[in-house]
C-alpha cells in the first residue's frame, strides 16, 4: 500500500501549532490563477447586461474564463496546491479509462502543499459550481433561455473538475455516497 499526502477536503486540523506552520501559501501564482477565472466569470455574468447589449461577447468571455478555469485547475492549481490530478486515458480497444492521483508523502516528511493552499483550492473548487447551479435556477425560472445555455457551460466545466478532485481526494474506489454518509455520522457523534 503506497502512501498518498493527506489534505483537507471537509474539515481541517484544529492544532494551532500545526496550523501556523502550514499557513504560508507556497505558491502564490496558482492560488491567485486558481480563483482569479472561476471568480471573472462569475463577476462577467453578473455585470454584462449592465456593460453591453451584445450577448455574443457576454457568451464568448464567459466561456473563455469557464475554459481558462478548467484547464488551470485540472493541469495547474491541482498539482501545485494539494498535488491530486486526474485524466482519461483510452486505451488500444477504444474503451475509456479515468485515473485519480494523488501525491505521494515526501519521505522527509516535509509537505509540499500547505494547509492554506488547500483551503484556498477546495473553497473554490465546491463554492463556485454552486454559484452556477443557482445562476442554472435562475435563468431557468426567469425564462432566460439564452444564458441558459452559457450557465449550463459553467455547471459542467466546474463541476467535472469537482467531480474529478474529490474522486482523487476520496479514491477512484470508494463510493461517493458511503463517504458522504460517514463524515456526516462522525459529525453527528462529534457533537
Amino acid at each position: 500500500s503506497e502512501d498518498i499526502e493527506d489534505v483537507s477536503l471537509f474539515d481541517a486540523d484544529d492544532d494551532l501549532s500545526r496550523r501556523s506552520k502550514k499557513s504560508k501559501i507556497r505558491h502564490p501564482v496558482a492560488s491567485f490563477f486558481h480563483l482569479f477565472f472561476r471568480v471573472s466569470a462569475i463577476v462577467v455574468y453578473l455585470l454584462c447586461e449592465l456593460l453591453t447589449n451584445s450577448f455574443i461577447a457576454c457568451m464568448v468571455t464567459i466561456i473563455l474564463l469557464l475554459s481558462c478555469d478548467f484547464w488551470a485547475v485540472k493541469n495547474v492549481t491541482g498539482r501545485l496546491m494539494v498535488g491530486l490530478r486526474w485524466w482519461n486515458q483510452v486505451d488500444d480497444d477504444g474503451r475509456s479509462h479515468w485515473v485519480f492521483e494523488a501525491r505521494k508523502v515526501p519521505t522527509q516528511g516535509s509537505r509540499i502543499s500547505s494547509e492554506a493552499e488547500a483551503r484556498i483550492f477546495w473553497l473554490g473548487l465546491i463554492t463556485c459550481p454552486m454559484i452556477w447551479v443557482i445562476f442554472a435556477f435562475s435563468a431557468l425560472f426567469s425564462f432566460k433561455v439564452k444564458w441558459l445555455a452559457v450557465v449550463m457551460m459553467g455547471v459542467v466545466l466546474q463541476g467535472a473538475n469537482l467531480y474529478g478532485y474529490i474522486r482523487c481526494k476520496v479514491g477512484s474506489r470508494k463510493n461517493l455516497t458511503s463517504l458522504a454518509t460517514n463524515y456526516l455520522g462522525k459529525q453527528f457523534l462529534r457533537q
